[in-house]
């Protein structure tokens, strides 16, 4: 009972002494303040982005670990306002850039 007692005492002890918790935040910019881009939805083949967006103002060249499938090749596309990031011909990400200031 005593070793107990003395567990739990030293448990309260050192909870007591931590101090506060304390966490790191991350501050963004809220998504409401760029405009309302259409962008590929992920999975659309590289064929129907150029078809309905035209064809990019930069094609960046594949970018692969030779010969791993864990590491398929990764293409990037940017277009006016947005880049579009393919796994192999397929849309993995489109990510809205935000208008630079000067």
């Amino acid at each position: 009972m005593d070793s107990i007692r003395s567990v739990l005492i030293a448990l309260l002890l050192g909870i007591s002494l931590a101090g506060p918790a304390t966490a790191d935040v991350l501050l963004m910019e809220g998504i409401q303040s760029t405009p309302n881009v259409q962008t590929p939805r992920k999975g659309m083949n590289m064929d129907s982005v150029r078809n309905s967006y035209g064809s990019p103002a930069k094609e960046y060249p594949a970018v692969s670990t030779t010969g791993n499938p864990r590491h398929p090749p990764i293409t990037r596309w940017d277009y006016q306002g947005f880049s579009v990031f393919f796994e192999n011909d397929l849309v993995l990400h489109s990510v809205v850039r935000r208008p630079t200031s000067n």
